[in-house]
This record gives structure tokens, sequence and C-alpha cells, in this order.
């Protein structure tokens, strides 16, 4: 009698939906269906931290310079980031993640993955525990989250980001089917694919993932150098074998700061280096 096979693994990645402009959204009701820029106003040196879906239409993304974002939409509303309300929110989030599942690994504060394999008995499928959460930060937190529910994190990523903004993606579980759902994708859906990679592989012609699947392994060495071309090569199957990491530690303490003009001043510069430095020396003690 032979031993049946074990369960499929659920992960689920939820990503909220422009997280720090829906939250002013539905703060303040004369923003919504306006595009809201949150960051610095479009008047000094800074960026753009995050913009709203009508914000982004006018080609508005973050990071953008936010002299840029004001030229693309001189009518948006620009918003100061308002961080203690954004960690407050996102802290009610986790906690809902949390009644499904104590496998949750925050990605940032406004994005996680979670395994529900175990949670199916309790709550229903992958799919039914999606919408569940959907709702419930729908009903608690007037927001709304994209889903996306697969065998492994990097397909659930990829389903997350699939139908944006309210949406739920499942992908598919059957390995023919995942390998064929890949195929058409462009090569950049791949994790590890920048910039650098992308011209690398556009210059070998490999432009969508099925292009990477078809590809001599020798060829993919050439390109990206062996351990790359194994990831990407595993990644263009549909491969991801990574847990739900629980203890996730800071590798990197920073600390930076925008001059509103240009600084001149060497005085004013070091002053401004010796507090950044102490802050991030203080938070490396503690």
């Amino acid at each position: 009698m032979s031993e049946s096979a074990p369960p499929a693994r659920v992960f689920l990645h939820v990503d909220m939906d422009a997280f720090f402009a829906a939250v002013e959204q539905r703060d303040h009701p004369e923003y919504r269906g306006k595009p809201v820029v949150v960051g610095a106003p479009p008047d000094q040196r800074g960026v753009v931290s995050t913009a709203s879906y009508e914000a982004r239409v006018f080609g508005i993304h973050s990071a953008m310079p936010s002299r840029e974002a004001g030229q693309r939409c001189p009518h948006a509303i620009f918003v100061p980031p308002n961080m203690p309300l954004y960690e407050m929110v996102s802290a009610q989030i986790f906690s809902i993640f949390g009644r499904y599942t104590p496998f949750v690994e925050g990605l940032s504060i406004d994005e996680a993955f979670l395994d529900v394999t175990g949670s199916q008995r309790l709550y229903g499928s992958g799919e039914e525990i999606g919408r569940r959460i959907k709702a419930d930060i729908l009903a608690e937190a007037a927001l709304t989250c994209s889903v996306g529910v697969a065998p492994n994190k990097f397909l659930a990523k990829l389903g997350s980001e699939y139908r944006k903004p309210d949406g739920l993606v499942v992908l598919p579980f059957e390995k023919k089917a995942i390998v064929a759902f890949l195929r058409p994708l462009p090569a950049t859906r791949l994790w590890g694919v920048g910039r650098v990679t992308r011209q690398a592989f556009d210059r070998a012609a490999l432009h969508t993932i099925g292009d990477i699947q078809d590809a001599p392994l020798s060829l993919l060495q050439s390109v990206v150098g062996p351990h790359s071309a194994a990831h990407l090569r595993a990644l263009a199957f549909g491969e991801d074998s990574r847990e739900i990491e629980l203890d996730i530690r800071e590798k990197t303490l920073s600390r930076e700061h925008t001059f509103l003009h240009d600084e001149k001043s060497r005085a004013a510069l070091d002053n401004t280096l010796f507090e950044l430095v102490e802050d991030v020396a203080r938070r490396l003690r503690a």
C-alpha cells in the first residue's frame, strides 16, 4: 500500500493597495477619487513615497522626484507621510493575518507572506482564506488589498501583482499548468531580473520566461553566471523552496537626510553627518 502524497503547500502573498495613499484617502473623504501623492511637496527636493492609483495614471510612481511628479500632475494632492498612523494601521492588518496562521513573514509595512497549509481544515481553501482576509481588512480597516494564492512564495507574489488593485488570483498548483502560465510572461517578472540582467537577457534574445525555460543552461550561465543561472531557471519553471521566515533580523541600519537646497557649508554638512552617525550608532547599540 503506497503512502499518500503530502498535501500541497499553500502560500498567500497579501499586498495592500497604494497603502499610504489609501490610508490618507480613507481618512480624508475630500481626497477620494483624486490623485494623491504621499511624499515631499513638489516645490522641494524629495521623492514620492506612494502614489494613489489616480496619480499613477499620470506616470507617477514611488521614488520619483516630487518635482517631476508635480510637473506630471499639477493638480495632485501632496501629503507628507504620517508614519505613526501607517504603522498603527499596519499592526491592525497584521493582527488579521495572525487569525488565520501563525506563519506570517512581513516583507514591509504593507505586505506579507502567509503559509496557510495547515489552516485549511479550519478556514477552507487558500482561496477562501484569501477572501476572508480581504473581507476582514475591508470591514475593519476600510482598505483593499491584493492576494496571490500559490504553492510557493514566488508564485504567490506573482499572483498578488497580477490583478491589482483589489485582486485575488489563484495560480495553478499542477506542474504543467504552472509552466504554461509562466511561459508568456516577460523575463522581468522573475525575482532577481533588474535593469542590468534584463539588458543582458535582451542581448541574448531571452525576452520571456518561456525563452528562459527553453534556453540551454550553458547559455544562461554565459549570460548571468552559474549561480544566477540555476536560480533563475528554477524560478522560470515555478520552483521555489523557500519557507516562511519568522525571525527576520535587520542586516543593515541607515539614516538619510535630504537638504531642501544645495548645501555648501562644510560646518552644516559635518553637523548633519554627525547627527546621522549618532542616530545609527544609538540604534546599533540598542
